[in-house]
């Protein structure tokens, strides 16, 4: 966690950008760890205070490691749990992260941009799927348990080890976990009646794929709302922590055009190319863009 900075002696408008640039001096060091390195909830707390500078962040770090030490407690107090039962373990995340701490999925306001600002989410115990899972797993790592975020699509879950097998759990439906046809249900109620399950959507994602689904959220909120810059401003910030995600270059490069900043767009597509097999469709594509907009500059 960044240390504190006095800051007394600042205007309100400096303090913010003091804020701004820790956390973003943050999400650059978390760009240089391997993945399995990475705290989920430290890097989501350092986007959420891009997102809200005015918001308590200390207040939400503070919580964070008191829901580590509850989950500590919580798991040594169930020796089932602790040794290795999944179903026992999956209870008592739910206690925690429910009945404790009273966090849930906000029905009400499913779309709100709050719902994905994991300060946010601490103070209202309501957010996005993604979002109450990284706590989850926040919490599940802190009992010194092996969970993982799964890529299922629509409605992020999370997975933890268990002697039986993974128990799938739902944060934003906290319940038992979930069995294949509770799964199958719920992939019906996001993708249509003639989806069928399959193995790879429980297959476990890493934890930059985690972080990138949660700012997602945010990204596509401000491109919904006309605001191309803001959004561009969100994918520069996730590429600080996740810079070999191709996929990202290409959007940023586009968002840019949007923009009319030719140059930084072509630099973007250049990380793109870089980051792709050369012979590629999608290569050969960029390539066609990076030759029509140099014909722009010239």
């Amino acid at each position: 966690m960044i240390g504190r900075r006095r800051i007394a002696t600042l205007s309100p408008d400096m303090a913010d950008i003091t804020a701004e640039a820790e956390a973003r001096t943050a999400l650059d060091a978390a760009g240089q760890l391997p993945d399995e390195e990475l705290d989920l909830a430290t890097v989501a707390l350092q986007c959420a205070r891009i997102d809200a500078p005015d918001a308590d962040w200390r207040a939400a770090a503070a919580h964070l490691t008191e829901l580590a030490r509850a989950a500590v407690e919580a798991a040594t107090a169930d020796p089932a749990a602790d040794a290795g039962d999944g179903a026992r373990r999956a209870a008592v995340l739910r206690a925690l992260m429910q009945d404790r701490f009273g966090y849930a999925g906000d029905t009400a306001r499913y779309d709100a941009a709050e719902n994905a600002n994991l300060i946010r989410v601490t103070e209202r115990r309501r957010g996005l799927p993604v979002a109450l899972g990284i706590l989850w797993l926040h919490a599940a790592e802190a009992a010194g348990w092996n969970a993982w975020g799964l890529d299922f699509p629509g409605h992020f879950l999370i997975a933890v080890e268990g002697q039986e097998g993974p128990a799938v759990l739902d944060p934003f439906n906290p319940g038992p976990a979930l069995s294949a046809a509770e799964l199958r249900e719920l992939l019906k109620q996001v993708q249509g009646g003639a989806a069928e399950l399959h193995r790879s959507y429980l297959a476990a994602v890493g934890k930059r794929a985690v972080l990138v689904r949660l700012q997602n959220n945010l990204k596509l909120r401000r491109l919904q709302a006309g605001d191309v810059a803001g959004a561009l401003a969100c994918t520069e910030d996730v590429l600080r922590f996740a810079p070999a995600t191709p996929l990202l270059w290409r959007e940023a490069a586009l968002m840019n055009q949007r923009l009319d900043r030719m140059g930084a767009a072509l630099a973007c597509l250049d990380r793109f190319l870089a980051q792709v097999p050369s012979g590629s469709e999608a290569a050969q594509r960029a390539r066609g863009l990076a030759a029509e907009w140099r014909q722009r500059l010239n």
